[in-house]
Formats: structure tokens, sequence, C-alpha cells
């Protein structure tokens, strides 16, 4: 069987099709409610930036299964690894016998996150897992208990990580909130009431005043920030804030957590999003691209920080199996050796050019983002007022005509842009065409 889809787009009748509207009743079944569906289709193939299913319907792929597959859908050299791994042994659980893959994958890690000095990652299975480590990492270290977060960040739905989330529909509200997690205003420069060329340093002064008045600088073992917020609206962090939350994180002795797990390995036009501002975290934390699509996630950091915990409190179970590790050394390899990054600042290139009309009309209130992570901020015209009915409804007729792109943002009208790395100019176009016709026609409907 050809498991190689031909990356043009195909689309027939309604959506979903018949064979995936079969599934529904199933799904409403045997799933539970909380497992949300932002296109209801089931996938038979993928490769590249092409999704197909099992109707036959081919969707030109902006959402990258929330910026996972950013090495393309089942990469030729990724599956070989995988299929080479698989034969070899699936498991053995690295705390018992150790192998090749999990050192490999450190190693790529510990060369390519910034800084010179001496650092160590452990593997894990996701995102949340790798932040809650994280956490536990830089309180171990600093013997600290509190954790300091922004507005609009996501970390995760577990219960450390899920607190660390702000927005509490539909992610938090299950029961009682983890400890000790302080929440300060995020710099979002299109909302910030001072303007957006004060968003920078007034935030970071009410986060500084946040820490000394309520906590205590001596008491806080971590700031953890997305240098891109991605679930929040790609909220790109303004020049200076990284940098004046590196410097007061080296004056009191707090450990600098960066969250690249949406935003890093290539995504943004760099390597890791903090690279754009010259800063070096002491600790980063990666997932979703790491392996391509299959479960990995880790901490990566100064070697004296992620030494803080004993032998036998770092792992789990499935943290670095083999063949998640086979598939991430493919897919940094890929990364590096294709030129990713560069062609993530082309797709940006490309598509603030393609959407330039599309960008200037009324219900667009900002495009925003960095290489292949960017989005369009929907609101009602003549103002700031977020509009997540045009938001959604443009989305919606994307899905429609064979285009995936996906709804964000604390107010639910962030239209976010994560095509694969690997898409070729042609389709990459075509897809931003539709988005552009779409955004007018919401536009020509608003004024009708």
């Amino acid at each position: 069987m050809n498991t190689v889809v031909e990356q043009v787009r195909i689309r027939e009748g309604g959506l979903p099709g018949s064979a995936s509207a079969a599934r529904a009743d199933a799904r409403a079944r045997e799933l539970p409610r909380g497992l949300g569906n932002a296109v209801p289709i089931f996938i038979e193939r993928a490769s590249g930036a092409i999704l197909r299913d099992i109707d036959g319907n081919q969707f030109i792929d902006f959402a990258s299964g929330i910026a996972v597959t950013s090495v393309g859908a089942s990469h030729p050299r990724v599956v070989r690894a995988v299929q080479e791994q698989a034969a070899l042994f699936t498991h053995t659980c690295f705390l018992v016998t150790e192998y090749d893959g999990y050192l490999g994958v450190a190693q790529r890690l510990n060369r390519l996150t910034p800084g010179d000095h001496a650092k160590k990652t452990a593997l894990f299975s996701t995102g949340a897992e790798a932040v809650e480590n994280a956490v536990k990492i830089a309180r171990a270290h600093t013997g600290r208990a509190a954790v300091v977060v922004l507005d609009h960040a996501f970390h995760g739905r577990t219960l450390l990580a899920g607190t660390m989330t702000a927005k509490y529909k539909p992610y938090r509200g299950a029961g009682p909130a983890a400890t000790d997690i302080h929440r300060a205003p995020a710099p979002y420069p299109y909302r910030w009431p001072g303007g957006a060329e004060n968003a920078a340093e007034q935030s970071f002064a009410r986060l500084t005043e946040m820490v000394e008045t309520q906590i205590g600088a001596e008491n806080v073992a971590a700031i953890v920030v997305e240098p891109v917020q991605g679930e929040g609206g790609v909220i790109v962090q303004p020049p200076g804030y990284l940098s004046a939350i590196r410097d007061y994180c080296t004056r009191h002795g707090i450990v600098m957590i960066a969250d690249e797990i949406q935003a890093g390995l290539a995504r943004t036009g760099a390597m890791f999003a903090v690279e754009h501002d010259g800063v070096i975290p002491d600790l980063i934390t990666t997932a979703k691209a790491l392996a391509a699509g299959l479960p990995l996630a880790a901490v990566t950091g100064r070697a004296e920080i992620m030494d803080a915990i004993a032998p036998g409190g770092l792992g789990g179970t499935y943290a670095g199996n083999p063949i998640a590790c086979a598939a991430a050394i493919a897919a940094l390899d890929v990364i590096v050796e294709e030129g990713l990054v560069d062609r993530a600042r082309r797709i940006e290139e490309l598509t603030r050019s393609a959407l330039a009309d599309a960008i200037a009309a009324p219900h667009v209130g900002e495009f925003r983002g960095r290489g292949a992570m960017l989005a369009l901020e929907i609101v009602h015209p003549g103002g700031t007022r977020p509009d997540a009915e045009t938001a959604a409804a443009i989305v919606a007729r994307c899905h429609e005509r064979g285009l995936l792109v996906l709804l964000s943002g604390t107010f639910g009208n962030v239209i976010r842009l994560l095509p694969p790395l690997v898409i070729d100019d042609d389709l990459l176009l075509e897809g931003m065409g539709i988005l552009a016709e779409e955004v007018r026609r919401a536009d020509e409907l608003a004024t009708a």
C-alpha cells in the first residue's frame, strides 16, 4: 500500500463526509465529552502538509497536530527510524536498562539549546509532564516553593500544569488547585492598557511588585514564561521583557524556565524562541515537535540545577521510550540538515505577503507571530472588542474548503496558523489564499 499522500487539496461534498459522520455515534458512546474536537473528521493517512480522511478528502494542514509535525506528517526519515527501532525493541524502561537513543536525544538537546554552559537533559512523555518536572527541579534546587506564571499562559492540563494555565474554562475548575502558584499580568501588547510600547516595562514592573509585596523574592523558586504564548493567542513577548525577567531571576537566585513546548525547535525562525531576544534560560521544556508525532518531552538546563533531584526522583515508566527517541533523533537531524529554521522565516515572509489585504480588513485587529507560528486576532470593526463568533465562522469555512486552521486565544477569537515547516510554497500560498478569501467574506457579510 502506498502511504504517501499527494500534496494536493481535495474537497467534495459536505463536512464531515458520510464515513466520518458515521463515527459520530460511536464517538459519543465510547468517549467522554471532555475530549474536544476541532474538526469532525477521521484521518486515514497523512504525509507532508496534507491529511487524508476516510472519505477521501485531503486537507491542507495549518495545524500540524498543534505544532507537532513540524517536519511534516510521516517524514520518511522519521518513519524509517521508528520501523528500525521497533524491530529491535519497543521498551525496556530507561530506569531499568539503558539504551543509546535516550542518550542521543539528550546530547542533541544539550547542544541545540541556548548557552555554552554545561547542560543536562531528562526525558519525559508529555509537555505537561515536562513542565511539572521543571518546576520540581527548580524547587529542589532553590529550596523554595513559589512559582510565578503569566496571564494567558498555557502549560498543560494536569493538576500543577493546569493550575499554571491561565484560562479557567475548559482547562481548570475540576477541583482544588495546586498551591503556591502566582499569576502576574502578561505583556499582551495589542491589549495592554498603557499601549503596546509600554507593555514590557509596565507588565514587568507589576510582576516585580507582586513578587516583592505578596510573595517575597526569596521565596520564589521559578518564573515560568512562554516566549510566544501559543494557546493564549500567539502572543509574542515584547522586546526587553524576557531579558528583564532573566536579569531579575539572576539577581534573586530564581530559576528562569522557558516553556518552549510549542514555540521551540525551529517553529519561530530560531531553534528556540528565546534566541530572538538573546536570552539564556536556566531550564527549557520541549515536547510537541521533538519526536514528530510520538510522545516525548524534555527538560534541558544547567547541569547544577538539573542535578538537584536525587537518583530515582526523575523519570517514568515510558519516559524516553526507545521508539520515541529514535523518532526524535531523526526529527532533530531533519530540522538541522534541511534548514528548517530558515524555512520558518521564509514561511513568515510568504504569509505576510499573501495575507496583506486580509490583514487590513476591518475584522482583523492584529496579525502577529514569528516564523511559522502566526495568528490573526479577530475583533469587532472599529475597536479591539474580541469577535469570537466571526473567528469561528472563518475557521469553519476554511475547514469546509479543505484548510485546517485552529482557534485559540483567551477570548476564543484568534486564528492560529502552524503549518509544517516542510510545506511547499504553492501549497502554503493556496492555503493562505483560502484564509484571505474567508476573512474578506466575513467582512462583506458584516457590512451587507
